[in-house]
């Protein structure tokens, strides 16, 4: 079957036909019907990670936004049957651990990362293998699109995440979004949602045109103002704030929005030159009382949750996508990256 590998770190990808998956007595295949092309593709293509040994090894098939049609079950497996559509998390779970029972399976202690390491080559193919089907393989409802259920991947499940459990965003509740790539559009859309206020944050015109439409409540390019002088200045300051990105600078801009006793959430992962590591301001943090936290993914268990607001025309993922691609563009639509020359949420949807 033909699917995209990670030769080299940093030079093009490759279509290559590779072995085709059969599935574990736990596990499931599954027919790629769409898959998201994410930011965090392109920083394993660079080969980022190594600081936290998270670098992805050559070889590796990419891609981790995943909707499928399930086309064989393994023997142990016991909810999921083949036809069944399936929507399927970055962050496959072992389900055993004791994160797993706590409900945790985004912090599982087993887990391995769809389209990230060898025990689990991923959605850029045409058929992809889900470990512990059990836990990691979601029932798509009848309503929702493959292209829809894909945008969500694992970008519009950690904006809800960070969102809705680990700040708690409620009515009324200022939230500035600094960096407005796919994480960062969704978590503008989901904000909005749940009866916040976004502040859309970014340099570059496309991506906060596109955030005013989706429900920003404003818009700042950071090139042209002072974005949390401007926050602070017609809001009082963000109840919440979040970095979409994952930079030093970014990070400044989104806590700097806070107001007193806000809550800063980090979920973009930092590149080569920060190499995971920020300056903290520590004394603000003791003056104003602010709360920085990060958020990783989402169990499993929550997709419902979003299911319902999509089939309550509470929030749209699919309003997010901007191109739908074929499987041979995802090495050129990747190295758009590089230069920030993407917009929204891309989808392969022909393999």
């Amino acid at each position: 079957m033909r699917a995209v590998v990670l030769a080299e770190h940093g030079e093009p990808l490759e279509l290559r036909d590779v072995p085709e998956p059969e599935p574990d007595p736990d596990g499931v295949v599954v027919e790629t019907e769409a898959c998201g092309i994410c930011r965090s593709d392109w920083h394993a293509w660079q080969g980022h990670g190594d600081w936290v040994d998270d670098r992805v090894p050559t070889g590796q098939v990419l891609g981790h936004e995943p909707v499928g049609t399930v086309r064989e079950v393994g023997a142990d497996v016991e909810t999921v049957a083949v036809g069944d559509r399936v929507v399927v998390p970055f962050s496959l779970a072992d389900g055993t651990c004791p994160a797993c029972r706590a409900g945790r399976q985004n912090y599982c202690e087993g887990a391995t990362a769809l389209g990230f390491g060898p025990a689990a080559p991923g959605a850029f193919a045409e058929r992809f293998h889900v470990p512990a089907a059990d836990v990691n393989a979601v029932h798509l409802p009848e309503g929702v699109s493959a292209v829809a259920a894909a945008s969500m991947g694992c970008r519009f499940v950690t904006a809800f995440e960070a969102l809705d459990v680990t700040a708690d965003v409620g009515g009324g509740d200022v939230v500035a979004v600094v960096g407005c790539g796919g994480v960062g559009l969704s978590a503008v859309q989901i904000a909005a949602a749940l009866g916040a206020t976004p502040v859309a944050v970014d340099v570059r015109e496309a991506p906060l045109e596109l955030a005013a439409d989706i429900g920003a409540a404003a818009t700042l390019n950071a090139e042209a103002v002072d974005a949390p002088e401007r926050v602070r200045e017609r809001f009082g300051g963000a109840d919440l704030s979040m970095d979409a990105l994952g930079s030093a600078e970014t990070f400044r801009t989104a806590l700097d929005s806070l107001g007193s006793g806000g809550t800063h959430v980090q979920v973009g992962l930092t590149g080569e030159a920060d190499r995971g590591e920020v300056a903290l301001p520590v004394d603000r943090l003791v003056q104003d009382d602010l709360t920085v936290a990060g958020s990783r993914g989402m169990p499993p268990r929550r997709y419902d949750d979003i299911f319902a607001m999509v089939a309550a025309g509470q929030v749209d993922p699919g309003a997010l996508v901007t191109d739908r691609v074929a499987l041979r563009e995802v090495p050129d639509r990747l190295a758009a990256m590089s230069d920030f020359d993407t917009v929204g949420v891309e989808v392969v949807t022909a393999f």
